[in-house]
């Protein structure tokens, strides 16, 4: 079956480089722009986090198609940190904690990298669960593509290198292979 992974528009908070988790924000409208004019890989199933961002998004590159919100799918629960920046947060011991751990420690009010990522994980086997289609797309948040990589890429590279523009995403094969699925020829998409 053939995947695509697509990172929602640019918000306000992207910009200003803001742990945007739970905030519910929109597209920019340079952004709204940006995407009304992209053509969207072919997809006959496309499944959209709950979050604003994502939803434009792929109404945006979809229009008129059906879409299936995944609350699984949605970003990480930032907590205390949600919504703020490095320099909101330089001198915060919670946050520095955070960082020396590469996000594996809970943020305070918010979930660790490993329990995101867990969450994110289930979410997409209920995807698996659907009856296969060719063509798969999902528009969700930069962390959820970096946590679905990280665990089904074949060959396996490690959360942090999987990172993607607003606006970009990969393409890839989902197979099974003895019970499970995993991700190979995984190509950065163009034109995204």
């Amino acid at each position: 079956m053939r995947l695509y992974m697509i990172r929602h528009g640019a918000t306000r908070g992207n910009l200003e480089s803001r742990y945007v988790g739970s905030t519910d924000e929109d597209l920019l409208d340079e952004s709204k722009r940006l995407l009304a004019g992209r053509s969207a890989p072919k997809a006959k199933r496309i499944y959209v986090s709950p979050m604003k961002r994502c939803l434009t998004t792929a109404e945006l590159l979809y229009p008129g198609k059906t879409k299936k919100i995944i609350p699984g799918f949605a970003e990480c629960r930032f907590g205390v940190f949600e919504y703020k920046n490095y320099q909101d947060l330089k001198g915060n011991e919670d946050y520095q904690r955070f960082i020396d751990t590469f996000g594996e420690c809970a943020i305070p009010g918010g979930e660790s990298r490993s329990a995101f990522c867990e969450r994110c994980v289930l979410a997409m086997e209920a995807v698996f669960e659907e009856p296969e289609e060719t063509d798969l797309a999902l528009v969700v948040h930069g962390g959820t593509i970096m946590a679905l990589l990280d665990h089904y890429s074949d060959p396996h590279r490690d959360y942090y290198e999987w990172q993607v523009e607003n606006g970009g995403g990969f393409a890839m094969e989902a197979v099974r292979e003895n019970g499970s699925v995993c991700f190979k020829n995984i190509a950065r998409l163009d034109n995204m």
